[in-house]
């Protein structure tokens, strides 16, 4: 009996040693991107480019601090795209592209590949941090998805920073929206109370903006083998109907699930959620075995490219994994793996 005792005893042990170093071997990784589109070295300056791979490279360190010290992938997430929704150079929260009547709506949806809860929102119009919303309504009601005023009111009831409209406001976003409502022959509206006064002179019309169909999104794997995915987006200059697009749609935009991967999308958003391509791709990683950018690349190159679907993706999954596809000029980008550095890209010739 006491042999037999000590041979259980030793197999149990050498079972959890195997699953500890298993856990131990998880390494942390992400990847960032800050929306596709004609984005040309032709049509960058010098210092723009820098602002781009600046805001880049920080929001790339506030989501791999949070790895690092051992956080969760879904705090990583929220940290990172928190960043480049205050940094005005990106189509999300301050930066936020204007809809057809002068407002900024805002949308955003996280998921957490551990045990597929996601949360979004859309058309919100004064939520600081519209990821964090996202977060709130997945961890704090029991739905899914909130919209408009009501998604405002509950980020209120939760605590979460209210601002004026203004706050979202970019002089640079605001001619963008101009230019568009001109060449659509439509109205356009008065300047947002609040605003800083018009500027006199033509710079701002002369600028071209490359974010039409802008988003910023993260996806990350932390050490304890658990992915996320998050994406926010001020939508589509001069759009009208409170139109919303993928980024906020679970399986179009944004997907995360511990058994594949996850997604976060960029581009023109009725094509994605049509193919419902976050989905697409983690589904051709799980039940077709395909690598993960291979099945990026099926989906991005071969699927949307053809039909004028214009965007890119980025994504990770729980080996590690990472990969970035897109089938436009450009995409802002970053990655990075515990233990190696960080990679930035903007252009197509770039790795």
């Amino acid at each position: 009996m006491q042999r037999v005792l000590a041979l259980f005893l030793m197999m149990t042990t050498s079972v959890l040693a195997q699953s500890t170093a298993k856990t131990a071997h998880h390494k942390w990784a992400v990847v960032i991107h800050g929306g596709a589109g004609v984005i040309e070295r032709s049509s960058m300056t010098p210092e723009a480019e820098k602002e781009y791979r600046a805001g880049m490279a920080e929001a790339l360190h506030a989501a791999t601090s949070v790895l690092d010290r051992g956080g969760t992938s879904l705090d990583a997430v929220e940290a990172a795209i928190r960043i480049l929704e205050d940094d005005p150079n990106f189509n999300a929260g301050r930066g936020a592209v204007f809809a057809a009547d002068g407002t900024n709506q805002l949308d955003a949806a996280i998921m957490d590949g551990s045990n597929m809860k996601a949360g979004a929102v859309a058309d919100v119009t004064s939520t600081r941090h519209p990821i964090s919303l996202a977060r709130a309504v997945m961890e704090k009601s029991q739905h899914v998805m909130l919209a408009g005023a009501g998604a405002d009111a509950f980020a209120a009831s939760v605590g979460l920073e209210q601002v004026p409209p203004s706050f979202f406001f970019t002089e640079r976003r605001w001619q963008s929206l101009v230019r568009e409502l001109k060449q659509e022959h439509l109205p356009i509206p008065s300047r947002p109370a609040g605003a800083p006064p018009a500027p006199d002179h033509q710079a701002f019309f002369d600028t071209p903006d490359n974010h039409k169909y802008g988003t910023v999104g993260v996806v990350a794997l932390d050490r304890s083998g658990n992915v996320a995915a998050g994406t926010s987006t001020g939508g589509l200059t001069a759009k009208r109907w409170d139109r919303i697009g993928d980024s906020p749609i679970i399986g179009a935009g944004t997907y995360a699930s511990n058994q594949s991967c996850a997604v976060s999308g960029t581009g023109i958003g009725e094509y994605f959620i049509r193919y419902t391509v976050a989905r697409t791709i983690c589904a051709l990683v799980q039940y077709k075995g395909m690598s993960l950018q291979a099945a990026a690349d099926l989906v991005i190159q071969k699927q949307l490219a053809p039909i004028h679907g214009d965007g890119g993706v980025i994504a990770i999954a729980p080996d590690g994994q990472m990969a970035w596809s897109f089938n436009t000029p450009g995409m802002f980008r970053a990655r990075q793996a515990e233990g190696g550095s960080a990679e930035i890209g903007i252009y197509r010739d770039e790795p």
